[in-house]
């Protein structure tokens, strides 16, 4: 991580170099989507690949029956498990989009309109994967599971891709594809909100212009998630929590 922010650190300022000030600042709004699509994509990786071995490892070794001999539930072992990796998602995702913002900020002087936002996205987006994973790994391998996290994220991705391009050409069949797909796993939502929270006010005021062809753009977003949206991430979230206590309860060991 510190090598990448170093690169990128290094190719923000050659943009100084290339382009006048109001320029260099456009042009890094947007190739800092880009880089953190990026970071985006390794902490989702970093999430299901870590989150699918999390409990099946420790029933195939055998290591849970020595700790269900004791008087703890299944449940407390899967929020335990899932606390103690959410906050270490938790701690590289901001850790992480720090370290990049301040590189582009001494780079080249620009921050994003809402810096917090930006790495609270990022964060819930692993925790997603991080969650999903979780459910998985009651019941899957842990290559298996960490597998199928990481292919329903790409999954999702371009499942939001493709409901972006129903929304430009006013299709709603193929905009349903991408409401479908936020349902099932919101990561591409999240993954909006992140862009929504990096568009300088000039780059929106563009893209509104521009009406529903901007919506196309898997790296730009013209409105920020809505509140029913939220609302249903967290939803999912205690479900997926429960689904993983459940299926987890009734698994024999």
């Amino acid at each position: 991580t510190l090598i990448v922010v170093g690169f990128s650190a290094w190719g923000f300022h050659k943009i100084t170099e290339l382009a006048q000030a109001g320029e260099a600042q456009l042009i890094s709004s947007q190739l800092l989507i880009v880089v953190t699509f990026m970071f985006s994509g390794v902490l989702a990786l970093s999430a299901a690949v870590v989150a699918g071995p999390l409990i099946s490892s420790e029933v195939e070794s055998g290591l849970l029956l020595a700790v269900l001999a004791r008087p703890v539930r299944r449940s407390e072992i899967v929020i335990g498990k899932w606390l103690g990796l959410a906050v270490l998602v938790a701690i590289y995702a901001g850790a992480a989009g720090l370290l990049e913002m301040l590189a582009v900020d001494w780079a080249t002087g620009y921050v994003p309109p809402h810096p917090i936002q930006l790495i609270v996205y990022v964060a819930v987006e692993g925790l997603a994967l991080l969650s999903l994973g979780l459910v998985l790994s009651t019941r899957l391998s842990g290559i298996t599971g960490g597998v199928i996290a990481l292919v329903a994220w790409l999954m999702g991705w371009i499942g939001g891709v493709v409901g972006g391009f129903g929304a430009a050409l006013q299709n709603d069949a193929v905009e349903d594809i991408g409401i479908i797909s936020r349902l099932i796993l919101p990561s591409d939502g999240l993954w909006r909100g992140a862009v929504f929270a990096m568009e300088p006010d000039a780059v929106l005021a563009q893209l509104r212009l521009g009406g529903t062809l901007a919506r196309a753009n898997p790296f730009a977003a013209v409105d920020p998630p809505p509140i029913a949206f939220l609302a249903w991430v967290a939803v999912w979230f205690a479900t997926m929590l429960a689904l993983s206590i459940w299926s987890f309860r009734t698994r024999e060991i």
